[in-house]
């Protein structure tokens, strides 16, 4: 390979025309950072990796800004983005597959005279919510080190920890054994490549044997399974103790402890309707509820993590890395957004929630689920 590839060169050589790779500098995506013995502007080798990125990226239907976010994520090196971009591509394949084959099925009944049920038509372009929301993950949700503490300590002293629905890692133990489960792809492919391993399989249908771990744990997912019972009890099944970080949506009021539901989202109430009832979660695992402080600074930015930093809301990388704005739909997502940019502009924010300024931390509905503490002669590790 040359040392540096000039902009006309590297368009012939991706396919792509020398106006993109112009756009790609302009937005300071792709910065050529060389120049030719001829005073030309090129590509040195660590621009090259990165166009790779950008383009491969691009290629897969990601927009421009979440590549931004992808290719910058200080977290992930050449080697990790390799990987994510084949999990990625393998997933896209897999997904191509199946409709071809779901299309040709459909061709072979046409010709007999018949048809599949409308449910089975729509069925083969359905998508996980997590391959729709997964991409956005790196750019805002972190773990948080102080949600991570209250998580870690009910934990105790287990060795062998079960992360069911455990997307891209966060909030796994650094110190423990821990095995993930995870259901989409795109989640698993932006796992770290030192992270723990993770099986492709759900919550209700957990592949291990009973008591296989020390502790299972669940970390805002709950609310995306099939059904959250379940979930819980398989969880409960396959380890001595659980622990689940979940939201509280039984509450008298609840819809209007956060100003974002309350003022500007309304149809958030319609996401859970049919959510099964805290009590309910906590009988799944014969638990208990304890309330979880959301900071003012939270580093996960989950749905209230924002509550103090209302203009967050308005950045589009903010929400589409978080599922209740795919869930309310476009038309409720532009309409809170644009309400919610005006009453920043106007102060009327800023009036109405004054008593805001002096909380460290909010109690949101964030509710962390635990099992009892075993018996002495219960604890110790566990293998799968």
């Amino acid at each position: 390979m040359e040392e540096h590839i000039t902009v006309g060169r590297a368009a012939e050589l991706a396919d792509v025309t020398v106006r993109t790779l112009h756009h790609y500098d302009r937005i300071g995506l792709v910065r050529p950072s060389s120049r030719t013995a001829a005073g030309y502007r090129a590509y040195a080798p660590g621009d090259v990796e990165r166009l790779r990125e950008v383009l491969a990226y691009r290629r897969l239907g990601f927009g421009l800004r979440e590549i931004a976010t992808l290719v910058d994520d200080p977290a992930t090196d050449a080697v990790a983005h390799l990987r994510r971009l084949r999990g990625l591509m393998l997933e896209q394949r897999d997904r191509a597959d199946a409709m071809a084959a779901a299309i040709n099925r459909e061709l072979e009944l046409r010709a007999a005279g018949t048809r599949t049920p409308p449910e089975e038509q729509l069925k083969m372009f359905g998508a996980q919510l997590y391959d729709t929301i997964g991409s956005a993950y790196p750019a805002t949700r972190r773990t948080d080190p102080r949600i991570a503490a209250r998580i870690w300590d009910a934990l105790g002293d287990a060795r062998t920890v079960l992360n069911v629905g455990a997307g891209t890692g966060s909030y796994e133990p650094p110190d423990r054994e821990v095995t993930a489960v995870e259901p989409s792809a795109v989640m698993r492919a932006q796992r770290r490549a030192d992270a723990a391993p993770c099986v492709a399989a759900t919550a209700e249908r957990l592949p291990f044997t009973d008591g296989s771990f020390d502790v299972a744990m669940a970390v805002s997912t709950v609310h995306h399974w099939a059904d959250p019972v379940a979930g819980l009890r398989e969880m409960r099944r396959v380890a001595r103790r659980v622990v689940v970080l979940t939201y509280d949506a039984s509450a008298p009021g609840w819809l209007d402890r956060f100003w974002l539901t309350r003022d500007y989202l309304p149809e958030f109430a319609d996401v859970l309707t049919g959510w099964p009832s805290l009590a309910d979660l906590a009988q799944a695992i014969g638990g208990r509820a304890e309330p979880v402080l959301v900071p003012w600074d939270c580093a996960d930015g989950f749905f209230e993590a924002y509550w103090r930093r209302p203009e967050a809301y308005l950045d589009e990388h903010v929400r589409r890395a978080v599922s209740v704005w795919t869930k309310v739909g476009p038309d409720a997502e532009h309409r809170a957004v644009d309400l919610l940019r005006n009453d920043l502009a106007t102060g009327r924010w800023a009036t109405r929630n004054r008593d805001l300024t002096a909380l460290d931390a909010a109690e949101l509905g964030l509710r962390l689920l635990t099992t009892a503490t075993p018996s002495p002669g219960e604890r110790g590790s566990s293998s799968v």
